[in-house]
């Protein structure tokens, strides 16, 4: 069958092989059909609204070496920090006011903020009528039911690569079971649950990202994160190839197709690969974005990547900024919590 055959057997079932997928990722012909249909499908199964969430980088400590992360435990240039509860409420309460409905409590992962201290903090969040999403990576399954009883409502775990290989390399001292294991817990547990890849890290083929595609659909995630591999200065892997934006766009539209009804963020990643990257991808199957919060210092060193988007633009100027783009291309900001499937996530635990 043709690529352009199998994008509309796509559109229409939401369903290709490996070796379909393979023909459509090498294809270069056939791209912005791919994207004009995966944007066909967002809008037919969720809309113009774009969903944002606001998001807190609290803590840029670490514990892991991952080699593509600017954050990695043996980069001794970054400039670490650890929020108080007292720095992190009062930014979700501006989030609150600037008229976001999530939270995204990110950091790398800290051993300091165990369950005990971040279930106080997650109450307290919860009572301003947010939602909250996690993103704080591998955890006992007594702290991910900790954290969804004190109220939290979603959690993002990427997967990075499902090529074993590659995930070990790139992950030194990090089991790939025990991430699948996490992921498990979290979909047992009733969160909203998040995963994702990188696209471009050195040695991936495309190959390795069909299989991607068909766990994503075989897990039935209720997220997709999925971001362009950018070299970071001090890492393993600072001189690799810098990737073009186009195969992460690739990815994301082949995601839409195969996942209709899934959020899948517009990631800064992609704008810092190109101005107008965040804009593409909304274009392309994307319907969340992910505005920065943190204020201060703290915003400049939670550096995953060089060339980060916003990242000088003030907190609260983000959201006019955004509104104005969105109506450029057609799109408008959500009103409500945004969940997926407009899950009524406001029910307690």
């Amino acid at each position: 069958m043709d690529s352009l055959s199998l994008i509309a057997q796509a559109r229409q079932h939401h369903t290709l092989t490996e070796e379909q997928l393979l023909q459509l990722l090498k294809d270069p012909h056939i791209d912005q059909a791919l994207f004009n249909a995966a944007d066909a499908v967002r809008e037919a199964y969720v809309g113009n609204a774009v969903h944002l969430r606001a998001l807190i980088e609290f803590t840029n400590i670490c514990r892991n070496n991952c080699s593509y992360c600017g954050l990695q435990a043996q980069n001794a240039t970054v400039k670490r920090y650890r929020m108080t509860e007292e720095q992190i409420y009062p930014l979700a309460q501006k989030a609150a006011l600037w008229g976001y409905k999530t939270v995204v409590l990110q950091g790398g992962e800290d051993p300091f903020f165990t369950a005990e201290r971040l279930v106080p903090l997650l109450r307290r969040i919860k009572a301003l009528d947010l939602a909250i999403t996690l993103s704080l990576g591998e955890r006992p399954f007594e702290d991910y039911k900790a954290f969804k009883q004190a109220g939290a409502d979603r959690y993002l775990l990427r997967i990075e690569t499902t090529d074993r290989p590659l995930y070990e390399k790139y992950n030194p001292g990090m089991s790939f079971d025990n991430r699948l294991r996490c992921l498990d817990d979290l979909k047992r547990l009733g969160y909203e649950v998040g995963t994702g890849i990188l696209v471009g890290l050195p040695g991936q083929t495309e190959d390795s990202l069909a299989k991607d595609l068909l766990f994503f659909k075989r897990f039935q995630p209720d997220m997709i994160g999925l971001g362009p591999f950018i070299p970071c200065p001090n890492t393993p892997l600072a001189h690799a190839p810098r990737p073009l934006l186009r195969p992460a766009l690739k990815v994301m539209a082949l995601t839409r197709l195969l996942l209709p009804d899934i959020n899948i963020p517009a990631t800064t990643a992609m704008e810092a690969l190109q101005q107008d990257g965040r804009l593409q991808a909304l274009q392309s199957g994307a319907n969340v974005v992910m505005p920065n919060v943190t204020e201060g210092e703290e915003r400049q060193n939670y550096a995953l990547y060089p060339g980060k988007a916003a990242a000088a633009q003030a907190p609260q100027n983000l959201r006019l900024t955004l509104e104005q783009k969105l109506h450029a291309i057609g799109r408008h900001i959500g009103t409500g919590y945004g969940g997926h499937k407009q899950k009524d996530i406001s029910v307690k635990f």
